[in-house]
């Protein structure tokens, strides 16, 4: 396993950059292919295009979120096994993980297929814009079993410390996907069809070349096809830790879905603003979440090392990384919003209000930032229930709660944006309590 980062010795800082980076990378490249899409969609094809395919990420997210959650699960309980070198649970986590993967990926492909149109419908959806919103997404959803497998292998691999390769693979795909729309929008003119025929593709590229890697490797996380089966035991151990992140992941994207559907409500305008916005903001959201899984897999290896002072100072590292993370790109966005913004779409209308969507949104990310940074290394513990519910409360239900109540009172766009920093703020005093006086440490001193 010479290749394979280990994270129980050397500098905290070091290692943790090291690792994070590459996951940054990877979430941005693949953030990039995302915003590729909305680019050539609102230049090539128009705002409403722009509209109904922003209007269907919500729903992706929900479905998909529930498996990257869950493989989180996979991940931590590999991490655990690698930093004890137990060789022979590893290669059953790993096969057990792939075949949870092609499961998941199977259902989500014949759901998403099947109910496209009604969940399009409940979420509000202009008729204007319903005929591409339905044909976007039944087209993506016809790749996303590839998409599974490919979160499920790249989280194995992170768990193991090789966050690298997976960025290797997301260039790949991410490169291709540019080459395809361009191919398939601008040149043949195919609409939104083509836009989601080039990122199911992309998926496809990303899922060959893990999976390539991954079956020829020596390494111990190394795929056999015929060893790939749900072993009941681990299958339960990792659905036990998974199973919170996947659910509060789910619910996480079902208040994404209340807030699209507020959105909607006011029109393809402001529709076609948010898709724009939504692109800048994964931007900061992502790199946040590595840097939270920078934490996890951090922890989790050290709990299996049994090396808990590095996991008290590794805590501090990650929340340190996060908040100065979002310093600098709120800053940079705030200064330079307009002419980003216009990248996506040339319509005056569409450019100021997005200008006014980031304004409820950059100044507090470092909010969020704090939350995910301790839920992230209080999860490479094995506890992932309690920060599941703390975020199930702020980013969930408050968020719905409040949407219900002050929408019908009040009538104007600024209390659907105003939920982001509010909910925000909630989750990470209650992180920030939790994991103060919570009872969520394998030792018994903090201090």
């Amino acid at each position: 396993m010479s290749q394979v980062t280990t994270m129980t010795e050397g500098g905290i800082v070091k290692q943790i950059v090291r690792f994070s980076i590459p996951l940054i990378l990877g979430n941005l490249f693949q953030q990039l292919y995302n915003t590729v899409d909305s680019i050539i969609v609102g230049n090539y094809i128009g705002s409403d295009a722009l509209a109904a395919v922003g209007s269907t990420g919500a729903l992706i997210n929900l479905l998909l979120a529930f498996c990257i959650g869950a493989s989180a699960g996979a991940g931590v309980v590999i991490a655990q096994y690698y930093g004890a070198q137990d060789a022979g649970r590893i290669k059953v986590a790993v096969h057990t993980t792939i075949a949870i993967a092609c499961v998941s990926g199977a259902f989500m492909t014949a759901f998403g297929i099947l109910f496209a149109p009604i969940l399009l419908r409940v979420m509000g959806t202009p008729t204007e814009i319903m005929v591409q919103s339905v044909v976007y997404l039944r087209i993506y959803f016809a790749g996303i079993l590839f998409s599974v497998i490919y979160n499920f292998a790249a989280g194995i691999l992170n768990a193991v410390g090789y966050s690298s390769k997976s960025l290797q693979f997301l260039i790949l795909a991410a490169g291709s996907n540019v080459v395809f729309d361009i191919l398939f929008v601008v040149v043949f003119r195919m609409g939104v069809e083509g836009v989601a025929l080039a990122t199911d593709i992309a998926q496809f590229l990303s899922f060959i070349f893990i999976m390539r890697f991954m079956t020829r490797s020596k390494e111990l996380f190394r795929v056999n096809w015929k060893d790939v089966r749900l072993d009941g035991h681990m299958a339960g151990k990792i659905i036990k830790i998974g199973l919170p992140t996947g659910i509060q992941n789910m619910m996480i994207s079902f208040s994404n879905v209340t807030v699209q559907s507020s959105v909607n409500s006011f029109g393809a305008t402001l529709m076609a603003a948010y898709a724009a916005y939504v692109k800048i903001d994964g931007f900061n959201i992502l790199p946040l979440l590595s840097f939270s899984m920078a934490a996890t897999t951090f922890t989790g290896q050290n709990v299996g090392a049994g090396k808990y002072d590095r996991v008290r100072k590794g805590k501090w590292v990650a929340l340190a990384l996060s908040v100065g993370y979002t310093l600098i790109s709120s800053t940079l966005i705030i200064l330079f919003g307009r002419q980003i913004i216009g990248i996506f779409v040339n319509d005056p209308e569409v450019i100021s209000l997005g200008c006014y969507i980031l304004k409820f949104f950059c100044p507090f990310y470092f909010l969020l930032a704090t939350m995910h940074a301790l839920a992230g290394t209080i999860r490479g513990t094995g506890k992932t229930i309690p920060p599941m519910l703390i975020i199930l409360v702020a980013l969930c239900l408050f968020r719905v709660a409040w949407l219900k109540i002050t929408l019908p009172m009040f009538g104007n766009m600024k209390w659907i944006f105003l939920v982001y920093p509010l909910s925000w703020a909630l989750g990470a005093a209650m992180m920030a309590l939790y994991t103060w006086k919570g009872n969520w440490r394998p030792y018994r001193k903090e201090q």
